[in-house]
């Protein structure tokens, strides 16, 4: 049984994905994909409950980490598939797509989940590789989805600096795999690297390290290599954009988790710390500048994912039982409440036919549940009460000043606070103020997974409930002490 749920987060969209080839983007297929990332979702939740498996002779491995990874995945997926429908209706209503780039979409929006569910379930450093790489190659073709010039140089430009990035993780894996060859340790598989880390050389495996981390790093959105982030997000389909951002980010800094492992125990704590510190300051500091005088909407909200994979490496540097399950916490609450705000946008954007924040103004009044959903959305990624991004910031906040690393919480939380005057300026422009002529309509099915995902996040921000016995296997695994 536990070898089926670990198969199925993969079988479930590879499967989706076949039927959208066959039989294409119709009115009968338009919901597969919600029922392929439900799937997901519940084979998630089963493998959390029945404390994980093997598939694929240990190729493939269900522990708590990897099955509340495949929690997000699934979840955001859901909020995702459920808007994918309208936004692709609205989409060829305008002529902007057509059925055989609304088959591809289908097909690369499945092969995307289960690239990403490999990449949580894989039980080896390469694999994981391999898995990362999979995104990259798929969503390059999602970020280009509508053909445009913007969206074309945006995809290239993704394609390119993601390239280098992953080409540094593969240099960092022959790196640590010399390393390990070296001592005896002949396999990449996490169990192996980590419980034989004290006999690989030491100098090889910083190399290793700094070479991971960046790679890892430049997939999750993190300084200095996150210049494709804003493109990227801005031009590809709301949904792609909600899945990007929401856990694409998300799984591959789960990978900086897993590397961060390993080094600990090879190096001591104080290498990776350091390492993770000043990537998450640099981070923070180019999403507040940035963020001060932007001007577009949907790439605010790429902006602000940097800062979130910042504070996730912040979160992560700290190291510890309530600073990783904040940083657990913290990668689902940004998952659903960015994955709100990207729909959102999504819908903003076909509405006004444009992505300028000067092009949007008294929103809540001219589309109240719109301009709830999306400034509710920036109140919680703004870490405001009662969602969960106010409990994990805390958490993360607190641990670091109880673990001594007051000096590097301090200038985070400055630059927060810059964060939320810039949000909060260019927010209060677009909902407030006089409504121009022509209501807004937000279609059921989008309008459902807006307040579901906002509903979720302030759950979570109350209480975990079943969530906290999978919280505190994830962060054991994650690196903190049991």
């Amino acid at each position: 049984m536990g070898s089926l749920l670990v198969i199925g987060p993969l079988a479930v969209p590879v499967a989706a994905a076949c039927a959208y080839a066959v039989l294409g983007w119709n009115r009968a297929t338009a919901w597969l994909g919600a029922l392929s990332a439900a799937g997901v979702l519940a084979c998630a939740v089963a493998l959390a409950a029945t404390g994980g498996g093997d598939a694929l002779g240990g190729q493939l491995t269900g522990d708590a980490l990897s099955a509340y990874m495949l929690l997000v995945i699934g979840a955001v997926a859901l909020l995702a598939m459920l808007a994918g429908p309208a936004y692709l209706a609205a989409e060829l209503a305008a002529g902007r797509t057509g059925p055989r780039a609304m088959r591809r979409y289908g097909v690369l929006t499945q092969s995307f989940i289960a690239a990403m569910a490999l990449a949580v379930l894989a039980s080896s450093l390469g694999l994981l590789w391999v898995a990362i790489e999979a995104t990259t190659i798929v969503t390059a073709f999602l970020v280009g989805h509508r053909r445009t010039r913007e969206a074309t140089e945006a995809a290239w430009k993704y394609v390119v600096i993601c390239s280098v990035g992953i080409a540094l993780a593969l240099l960092g894996i022959v790196m640590l795999h010399y390393a390990g060859t070296h001592a005896g340790v002949t396999s990449l598989g996490w169990a192996e690297l980590t419980a034989h880390a004290d006999r690989l050389d030491p100098g090889v495996t910083r190399i290793a390290v700094v070479l991971l981390v960046l790679g890892f790093g430049t997939k999750a959105g993190l300084a200095p290599m996150h210049a494709w982030l804003p493109d990227a997000h801005s031009q590809a389909p709301a949904p792609v954009s909600a899945l990007m951002s929401g856990v694409l980010l998300s799984v591959a800094f789960y990978a900086v988790l897993r590397t961060k492992v390993i080094a600990d125990a090879a190096l001591g704590a104080g290498f990776a710390r350091t390492l993770l510190v000043i990537v998450a300051l640099a981070s923070l500091a180019v999403a507040a500048l940035l963020l001060l005088g932007q001007r577009d909407y949907k790439r605010l909200l790429a902006y602000s994912s940097i800062e979130h994979m910042g504070l996730l490496a912040l979160g992560a540097a700290v190291g510890g039982a309530l600073a990783l399950a904040a940083v657990l916490l913290h990668i689902l609450g940004h998952g659903l409440g960015k994955s709100v705000l990207f729909l959102s946008a999504g819908r903003l954007h076909q509405a006004v036919g444009s992505s300028r924040m000067d092009a949007v103004r008294g929103l809540t009044a001219r589309a109240p549940l719109l301009g709830g959903t999306f400034g509710l959305g920036l109140l919680a990624l703004l870490g405001l009460p009662p969602f969960s991004l106010f409990a994990s910031e805390l958490g993360i906040a607190r641990a670091g000043f109880a673990a001594g690393l007051g000096w590097a919480i301090a200038p985070a939380l400055l630059l927060m606070l810059v964060i939320v005057a810039a949000v909060c300026r260019h927010a209060g422009r677009m909902l407030l103020g006089d409504s121009p002529d022509g209501a807004v309509a937000t279609p059921y099915s989008v309008a459902v997974p807006l307040v579901a995902g906002l509903a979720a996040c302030a759950a979570l921000g109350i209480a975990t409930g079943p969530l906290h016995s999978l919280l505190r296997a994830a962060a054991t695994i994650a690196g903190a002490a049991p």
